[in-house]
């Protein structure tokens, strides 16, 4: 199997009201492959779709996004809540960001990554006629491990989740509970060539379309 990943460029900085599916759309025209997996980066769906309050409001805008608080911690700046959110994610800050936004704003995370996924993927496929997978991500934590990696929030087009159950290792073994979460494999492997600090926030990964 071969497997590529690589940066999309020429993208704009994204405001709200932005059309996705055009600008996307126009930056990826003649770079598809049949069986593409374009992975995007939710900051610029949020962007898009105006999800922006002004940073004096973060907590606030932390608790309005909140369902159920999982674990806090103060620090010397304050506390930090590790919280599930409306999307089912468990994260500090419930994904409220202030990382590449102009200051004095904080940005929440998309309204429906998955809606947004699909409506993407429809487009997509239709207009350049290949079968196309879409991921959404954001960077998450991970229990008692350090640093942080990138995950799928939304997909459409694409399995997110390869079931092995049933089949047998090399070895032979039968596999019983190996369920690979390979969107969120993906989302990792695509945040190499993303970065954080390079204005590059959409990746192709290519080599596999049988997750399609």
């Amino acid at each position: 199997m071969m497997l590529s990943v690589f940066a999309v460029g020429g993208l704009p900085e994204f405001v709200a009201g932005d059309d996705l599916v055009t600008i996307l759309g126009n930056a990826v025209d003649g770079i598809l492959h049949d069986g593409d997996i374009l992975v995007i980066t939710s900051k610029i769906v949020s962007k898009a779709e105006g999800r922006q309050v002004n940073a004096a409001d973060r907590e606030a805008a932390i608790t309005s996004e909140t369902v159920r608080v999982v674990a806090t911690r103060e620090h010397p700046g304050g506390v930090t809540r590790i919280v599930e959110n409306h999307l089912g994610m468990v994260a500090a800050a419930a994904g409220v960001d202030s990382s590449n936004v102009p200051d004095g704003v904080v940005l929440l995370l998309p309204v429906d990554p998955d809606a947004t996924a699909l409506l993407l993927c429809r487009q997509f496929r239709e207009r350049f006629g290949r079968r196309i997978g879409i991921l959404i991500t954001d960077t998450l934590g991970r229990p008692w491990r350090q640093g942080q990696t990138d995950v799928a929030i939304g997909a459409a087009g694409i399995c997110v989740l390869e079931d092995l159950r049933g089949s047998t290792d090399a070895n032979g073994r039968r596999l019983d509970v190996t369920v690979p979460a390979v969107a969120d494999e993906i989302a990792a492997a695509a945040d190499l060539v993303k970065g954080k600090s390079l204005g590059l926030p959409v990746a192709v990964v290519r080599g596999l379309g049988h997750l399609l």
